[in-house]
């Protein structure tokens, strides 16, 4: 890992919190003048430590009523027929999220929705169709306890 001082923290850490911060605003935040200040945040994003910028949409206020958590299984994948589902997965806009798990299943997906019915009609009609798809075990989200976008900076201090 690249080598990151307290100065390129403290900009992580406000960014993270607020991305729109100008650069005049996060210089005086993090105890840099402007220039400086705009030079890191450049080089951090051309080291790939800041990936992007992006409003947060609360997903119940644009109709997303529902928050599933789909593990998918597969019927014994080779590696063409795992980069087949990666792709399909990748155009579908209703899951937010796919990671690969360990355990029982090979992805777990989050997924959005308007109501149960629009899920069960994805679900029958998407996932269901997804090459080498085995089976699918559904977990719905009954509320959020935390959610949050920021990552710990912590252990990058010591």
């Amino acid at each position: 890992m690249e080598s990151l001082d307290k100065f390129d923290l403290a900009i992580l850490k406000e960014l993270q919190t607020d991305g729109r911060l100008t650069n005049a605003e996060l210089a005086q935040r993090v105890g840099l003048s402007a220039a400086p200040c705009w030079r890191r945040v450049r080089a951090l994003e051309e080291s790939g430590f800041i990936k992007g910028y992006y409003a947060e949409i609360d997903r119940r206020k644009i109709g997303l009523g529902v928050l599933a958590f789909v593990r998918l299984d597969t019927e014994r994948a080779t590696s063409e027929v795992t980069r087949k589902i990666e792709e399909a997965i990748r155009k579908l806009p209703e899951v937010i999220a796919c990671h690969y798990i360990s355990g029982t299943g090979m992805f777990e997906l989050q997924v959005v929705a308007e109501d149960l019915d629009a899920f069960s009609r994805f679900a029958l009609n998407s996932l269901m169709h997804l090459p080498n798809v085995k089976d699918l075990h559904t977990s719905f989200s009954l509320g959020e306890v935390k959610a949050s976008h920021s990552l710990p900076l912590g252990h990058l201090t010591k």
